[in-house]
């Protein structure tokens, strides 16, 4: 029971009384503050996991971050002047110009290693990049710095972060997309460039080219596209061929001061293009908000982002949800003794190894 609504409400955004609803036309009422009772105690063991889930996601080659808007309602209106200003001064946190920041968020957090991919997720007032920081705590010093990917913005990236930073080719598409209307051949123009990149990095995943094969061949056939883009958008800049001010002059300056950034797959064996795959990360979030609208307590949002982790992280890595879950509750004093062994992918074999053997 407890997997079965983890999985409704943390993966496919099934809120408490809406399913409360569905078990009363089965004749088998399950109320909503039942389910948060079942799923709350359910969760309290797999908080271990989610700390090695995070340990494992800071020896990543490449971390995708953003943010989306999030709400816990301890934290709004009356409720949130008396806890910020009064004993619940743990979670104040400043920003640069020493205010207390109001803004509340959940940072979803990609790793990807080898073949494995990590999902994380963090809900309160910290951004994307005070979140990956956190994660990146751990990360073994003799590793190199790894690829972030994620989209220009300042909270993505606290000064102390150290990462070789790429920004998304497809958030500075949008860019464009949006002037479409005014400027419909100038921007046709840049949007046919890109589809031949991404034309590119699609023929490099079908052939299965290695990181530093992907680089050569971006570099033989993007490389010359890429140029082309630069001077083209230089031109009409310097020739004045676009009032800078216009739609399309501010796309173009928002491009060409990221250049280094945005084609770092230029020149970074393995740098990815876009960070889509911590935006469909963050779908899992916003569909909870969507249908939910709010977490009511900090320890909510706390269980909502540890079962969103894993349920995310099974999703990314091929292993079913449902059985991953089952596993770690009936296993629960094992799984704390070897955390490393009851991870998405090669729990199979730990609970294989847990069965009694046939006399």
């Amino acid at each position: 029971v407890p997997s079965v609504i983890a999985l409704l409400k943390y993966g496919s955004g099934f809120p408490f009384n809406r399913f409360a609803g569905l078990q009363g036309n089965f004749g088998i009422p399950l109320p909503a503050s039942t389910q948060w009772d079942i799923v709350h105690q359910a969760a309290r063991p797999l908080f271990p996991v989610l700390d090695e889930l995070a340990r494992q996601a800071a020896l990543g080659d490449i971390v995708y971050n953003d943010d989306t808007m999030a709400r816990i309602l301890d934290w709004m209106g009356k409720r949130a002047k008396h806890k910020a200003f009064g004993e619940d001064t743990d979670e104040i946190v400043l920003n640069k110009d020493g205010s207390p920041r109001c803004g509340m968020y959940t940072t979803g957090i990609v790793s990807t290693c080898e073949n494995r991919r990590i999902a994380l997720f963090f809900t309160g007032r910290r951004h994307a990049g005070e979140n990956l920081k956190d994660v990146l705590t751990h990360r073994t010093e003799a590793l190199p710095p790894p690829i972030q990917m994620c989209d220009p913005l300042s909270r993505n990236m606290p000064d102390e972060l150290k990462t070789i930073v790429a920004n998304c080719l497809a958030h500075g598409r949008r860019q464009f997309v949006d002037v479409v209307d005014a400027f419909p051949k100038e921007v046709e123009y840049v949007l046919r460039a890109l589809e031949e990149v991404y034309k590119n990095d699609a023929t490099a995943r079908t052939q299965k080219l290695s990181p530093e094969a992907r680089l050569r061949f971006h570099q033989a056939e993007s490389g010359p596209v890429m140029k082309d883009l630069r001077e083209w958008m230089t031109r009409q800049i310097d020739q004045r061929l676009v009032e800078p001010n216009s739609g399309l002059g501010e796309a173009i300056s928002y491009r060409t001061k990221r250049w280094e950034k945005f084609t770092l797959f230029l020149r970074q064996a393995g740098a990815p293009l876009d960070n889509n795959i911590c935006e469909r990360a963050l779908k899992k979030a916003i569909l909870h908000r969507k249908n939910s609208l709010f977490y009511k307590t900090r320890t909510g949002a706390a269980v909502g982002d540890c079962l969103m982790s894993l349920i995310y992280t099974c999703e990314l890595n091929g292993a079913r949800s449902f059985e991953y879950l089952t596993a770690l509750q009936e296993h629960e004093p094992l799984v704390r003794r070897t955390l490393e062994l009851w991870l998405p992918w090669n729990f199979q074999e730990a609970v294989r190894s847990a069965q009694p053997t046939a006399a």
